[in-house]
């Protein structure tokens, strides 16, 4: 069972490439093994029989098994707009992609960042979309989830032109979906970024990390 002092040492000791920054130490402790209660252990049991296939002690699991009522409810709707949404992975993972980078959130986008080029995303979309740039040489429908990404973040809601260019691509119940991705990855990337959970061993950190006060 890792230790929180092994947990907070994933952030790799080298120099950062420019731009990026050491993710600061945890703030929860490692709970051991053998404390485990009947709530963590069915929370484990419950992720690693599902759709993701193994639970893995890093990242929100890592926060979850900290109040397994709630990542019991967690996990179960990740699990749904991660595998069994309406939304083509490849525009799924693209808006991963770009809420992690609102959310400056280094553990969310660098799990996600292998997946999406597997679902399809471009490298230089990849980058652009690290930068914070708008990906302008995108297909059409990774632009629209663009825009209404970045509509919805900045504005809290979103223009009607945004809507219906989304809406032609992905129809009501897709939208629907979008919209509650958009939701949970927000919250999955505050969870990592209040509880400073790190990247994997020997990955920079694809974000400089933000001061606060």
């Amino acid at each position: 069972m890792p230790t929180k002092k092994t947990l907070a040492r994933r952030t790799p000791a080298r120099k950062p490439p420019r731009g990026a920054s050491k993710t600061p130490p945890i703030r929860l402790p490692a709970i051991p093994e053998a404390s485990y209660t009947p709530a963590q252990r069915a929370l484990i049991a419950a992720i690693s029989s599902g759709p993701r296939g193994q639970f893995k002690l890093s990242g929100p699991f890592f926060c979850y098994l900290h109040a397994p009522g709630f990542g019991e409810l967690a996990q179960t709707l990740g699990a749904h707009l991660r595998f069994g949404t309406g939304i083509p992975p490849r525009l799924s993972e693209f808006a991963i992609l770009a809420t992690a980078q609102q959310w400056k959130s280094q553990y969310e986008w660098s799990a996600h960042v292998g997946i999406a080029e597997q679902k399809g995303l471009k490298p230089e979309t990849i980058r652009d979309l690290r930068a914070g740039r708008v990906p302008k040489k995108a297909p059409k429908d990774e632009k629209a989830i663009y825009a209404f990404v970045q509509e919805l973040y900045r504005h809290k809601r979103v223009s009607d032109a945004t809507y219906k260019a989304v809406n032609a691509i992905l129809g009501d119940v897709a939208t629907v979906e979008l919209v509650g991705l958009l939701g949970y990855y927000a919250m999955v990337a505050m969870t990592l970024d209040v509880f400073r959970m790190p990247v994997k061993e020997g990955t920079p950190p694809p974000f400089k990390e933000p001061t606060v006060g």
